[in-house]
């Protein structure tokens, strides 16, 4: 057994959709999370500055002595992944591949959409990552930038919400996806409307499952599982704002996941 902390970080806030599924899944596991919302978004960034904060990201992590990492953010994953992975000490998960491996395995009609930022859909990342798999399969991507902020303020029911998703999807309605990607780790805050917008015949992905999944088979592998009673959960922002305090507590789903610190990386 090994207690050494889990380390996450993302962007800003929207790891914590997959920081809740790895405390849901691992209970037993302390975790050091760091989102960096004084400098997002990230997915309007060129790739240099992308890589430089998300470096920054790691060394942190580091220094909190973490057995492993994942990289809650689709941006960082698709932009700069392979670079952190060469100045990290321990392993490095992204969002991207093991979501990718899950969903082409299961596929029927070989058709994908897949939404994210702009950086995430330019860098063209899901893609190719399909195809290194079943070059056969289509992907269709879409730019879905203005969900980020209405799963931030909480706009899960809201009206505005369904007619900005409808306006994003509609480039997937005569396309015969099977699935859709929600290559956004904010997206899955607006599931239930994304889904009733796509219809019930598509299956939607969530990157946080798979992802747990791959990092709880490296700890197994690597004896690096922990066992803690009382878990510390130690959740690190660059800025903390009322507004943050409050979109935690939505992704949380109003229940505080632990310590709120705000941290200077520079």
């Amino acid at each position: 057994m090994n207690d050494q902390p889990i380390g996450i970080c993302d962007s800003g806030i929207g790891g914590l959709t997959v920081a809740k599924e790895i405390i849901r899944s691992l209970p037993n596991e302390n975790i050091v999370y760091l989102g960096d919302t004084a400098r997002v978004p990230y997915g309007v960034r060129d790739k240099e500055t992308i890589t430089k904060f998300a470096k920054d990201l790691i060394k942190f992590l580091i220094s909190k002595n973490v057995k492993a990492i994942v990289v809650a953010c689709n941006t960082i994953s698709a932009t700069c992944l392979p670079e952190l992975q060469e100045i990290s000490s321990v392993p490095i998960i992204g969002v991207i591949k093991p979501t990718v491996s899950e969903v082409v395995n299961n596929l029927k009609t070989k058709t994908i959409g897949v939404i994210g930022t702009r950086a995430t859909v330019n860098s063209n990342n899901y893609e190719l990552e399909i195809k290194k798999i079943n070059n056969e399969t289509q992907v269709f991507s879409q730019a879905c930038p203005l969900l980020v902020p209405l799963a931030e303020e909480g706009f899960v029911d809201h009206p505005s919400t369904k007619i900005i998703v409808q306006e994003y999807l509609e480039i997937f309605k005569d396309k015969n996806i099977e699935s859709l990607i929600l290559g956004c780790t904010h997206y899955p805050i607006l599931r239930n409307t994304i889904q009733e917008v796509v219809g019930e015949n598509i299956k939607i992905i969530d990157p946080a499952k798979p992802v747990t999944s791959e990092l709880t088979n490296i700890l197994k592998t690597s004896g690096l599982l922990g066992n803690t009673d009382k878990p510390n959960r130690h959740f690190y922002f660059t800025d903390i704002t009322p507004q943050t305090v409050k979109t935690v507590n939505i992704f949380f789903d109003n229940n505080s996941p632990g310590r709120l610190e705000k941290i200077n990386l520079s």
